[in-house]
This record gives C-alpha cells, structure tokens and sequence, in this order.
C-alpha cells in the first residue's frame, strides 16, 4: 500500500476507471452474444433490432477508450457481415 498522498489517490482513481472499463466492456460482449444468439435462431427482427443495440455500444466502448476505434470499426463490419447472412 502507498503511503505518499497521490499515490493512495492515483490507487483508488485507478481501481474507479478499471471498474467503469470494465462495465463497458462486459455490456458490449453481452450485446454481441444476444445479437449472435439472435442470428443462429434466424430471427430477422430480432436480430436487426440487437444489431443496433450492439453497434451502439461498441461504439460507447470506443467512445470511452475501453477499445480502440479500429477494433470497434472491425467489430461492426463483422457484425454487420454477419446480419447480411440472414
């Protein structure tokens, strides 16, 4: 444990952005896997619908530097690629 003052604060500042990360991280993989679980039902609406939901928030992940924009961008063609077979 630190004991100089901006160490303990850089400390409880980090272990607060790495949970927030975190959250956003976990949101997107959750949507993706609800958009994928969609497409191998074969459910168009449905699936066209947790494609918006998982693009935006992909694009969130990027937004907030969780991932960067090339990924994001590469996550999003594949999603869409993935749609287009339906």
């Amino acid at each position: 444990m630190p004991n100089i003052k901006s160490a303990i604060k850089r400390v409880k500042t980090t272990k607060t952005r790495s949970s927030e990360n975190a959250m956003v991280k976990t949101a997107y993989k959750t949507a993706t896997k609800n958009f994928k679980a969609a497409v191998e039902e074969g459910n168009k609406e449905k699936a066209t619908e947790l494609f918006k939901v998982a693009t935006k928030a992909v694009e969130k992940a990027a937004k907030k530097g969780v991932i960067k924009d090339n990924t994001a961008s590469r996550k999003k063609s594949s999603l869409a690629r993935t749609l287009n077979t339906l």
